[in-house]
């Protein structure tokens, strides 16, 4: 099982930890804090430790209670690292750089004294893969001598994209002509399809400096990898391999889903809210084979209220069953009367969040409406459920280009003048992926994609053949390690 230690016990060997017998290197993964970073990087640590490498899953002490006890590996540990909030009471809204400075301050303290903490044990760490967004993770790793593994948590494409702007070959503002000179093997940009950081800079200047740290050191990275698979994005790797060198080595997907190599792996582990999954299984289960869409925007977008209504209207109209996942801090935003006709018909179900690989892989789900945040866009592709993307902000964007035009999986109902999708596009988009005549050729390209995310994890696959050079390279360093002593 996963197994939770607080600070106090942080040193002590614990029941499959420190004396486990476990020789082959040791990993300590660091998160950024929030849930579409935490579940791949906890992702990779169970593939890790399925191939006999222990790994430690460090994450604040705010994330730490999320992360579920799980009985599938006896050799993942979570323990706890700060970000100078551990009370909970985060700076105010707009003061990003404020919290990045304080978990780069605290984190960088505490992440050397969890590799201090396990020095003198019989498995003392070998490597710190950290996210991406937390540069100085490999900072601390490097002054302990260690192996530092860079993991990136957005498509190669954009990565591939931030990485020309990092190293001055895009200049910002962003247009499309300039990508097409700097990586001619990516798809035709049109301007609204660019990520939004990098086609308006001053809109969330926080979060852009924090996108392009991710290039300030990856240099001294002995590892960088990045949550895609080869076929996926193949072109898009050639041409960007001496700029970026990454190994693509997802989709970090729970095991279940895939090659079912990880026994009793369902799910990543981590929430940050409590799924009601009977409840949705339950009324899933009542729906007839390929009839229900599937409506989720992830854990951060709040769309507007104009568009929360149109979306309403739009499944009224469409008159097809829907589970709607919307957070309580958004439920105010739907027409009082459209809640109503829900709980009193079968029509519809609206949850304020719910396990979303369990409701992707049903049999009664026809189609995903998604925000096409990453994690969401790999974990369509990899259960093979057609999308229809409603994208907002920074990679959104690309990846809704990519499902309509280059994977052929969905369909991106373009916004009005006033930046919102009316209910006519939707309802037309909700026809067309149901029963319309793009239907069963974006069905066949959903199966089509969700084989080759299995074949990329399974033995001998693409990204099973990077994790597998990976786990070698610990296990050597390992040895040497040992045989110094």
């Amino acid at each position: 099982m996963i197994e939770k230690r607080d600070e106090n016990n942080a040193a002590k060997s614990h029941g499959n930890g420190d004396d486990d017998g476990y020789g082959y290197g040791h990993v300590v993964v660091v998160p950024y804090p929030s849930q579409g970073h935490i579940n791949p990087l906890l992702q990779f640590a169970k593939r890790l430790a399925s191939k006999g490498i222990k790994a430690t899953l460090a994450t604040t002490k705010n994330t730490i209670s999320s992360i579920s006890s799980i009985s599938f590996l006896p050799n993942v540990a979570v323990e706890p690292i700060s970000d100078g909030y551990d009370d909970g009471a985060y700076p105010q809204a707009g003061s990003e750089d404020v919290f990045l400075n304080s978990f780069k301050s605290n984190g960088s303290k505490t992440l050397a004294r969890l590799i201090e903490t396990h020095q003198n044990s019989s498995s003392p760490v070998t490597c710190v893969v950290y996210d991406a967004f937390l540069p100085w993770a490999l900072d601390v790793a490097k002054e302990y001598g260690l192996l530092g593994a860079a993991f990136f948590t957005n498509s190669a494409s954009v990565c591939a994209i931030f990485s020309c702007v990092s190293r001055g070959l895009i200049n910002l503002p962003l247009k499309p002509d300039q990508v097409r000179c700097a990586l001619p093997k990516m798809p035709l940009f049109k301007g609204n399809d660019l990520p939004s950081f990098l086609r308006k800079p001053e809109s969330y200047p926080a979060y852009l400096a924090m996108k392009l740290s991710q290039f300030t050191n990856l240099h001294l990275a002995d590892y960088v990898f990045c949550n895609s698979f080869q076929d996926l994005e193949s072109e898009v790797i050639e041409g960007v391999i001496d700029k970026w060198p990454a190994k693509l080595i997802g989709p970090m997907v729970p095991s279940s889903y895939l090659d079912g190599r990880i026994e009793g792996d369902i799910s990543y582990g981590s929430s940050l809210w409590k799924p009601l999954s009977e409840k949705c299984k339950e009324w899933l289960q009542s729906k007839p084979t390929k009839s229900v869409i599937y409506i989720s925007f992830g854990s951060m977008v709040s769309l507007t209220q104009e568009q929360m209504e149109e979306i309403a209207l739009a499944l009224k109209e469409s008159n097809y069953y829907f589970l709607w996942v919307v957070r309580e801090s958004q439920i105010s935003k739907l027409p009082k009367e459209f809640q109503a006709e829900v709980s009193m018909t079968n029509k519809g179900m609206i949850v304020t969040w719910c396990n979303q690989l369990e409701i992707l892989a049903h049999e009664a789900t026809a189609c995903f409406v998604t925000h096409c945040g990453w994690n969401s866009t790999l974990e369509g592709l990899s259960l093979g459920i057609p999308m229809i993307g409603v994208p907002q902000w920074s990679d959104q964007l690309p990846d809704a280009k990519f499902i309509e035009e280059v994977w052929g999986v969905g369909i991106w109902p373009k916004e009005d003048e006033k930046g919102v999708i009316r209910k006519e596009n939707l309802r037309d988009c909700f026809k067309e992926i149901m029963e319309g005549k793009k239907s069963r050729e974006i069905r066949e390209n959903a199966l089509k994609w969700r084989e080759l995310s299995k074949k990329a994890v399974n033995y001998g696959g693409s990204s099973d053949n990077h994790i597998e050079d990976f786990v070698q390279h610990l296990r050597c360093t390992s040895c040497a390690s040992k045989n110094k002593f």
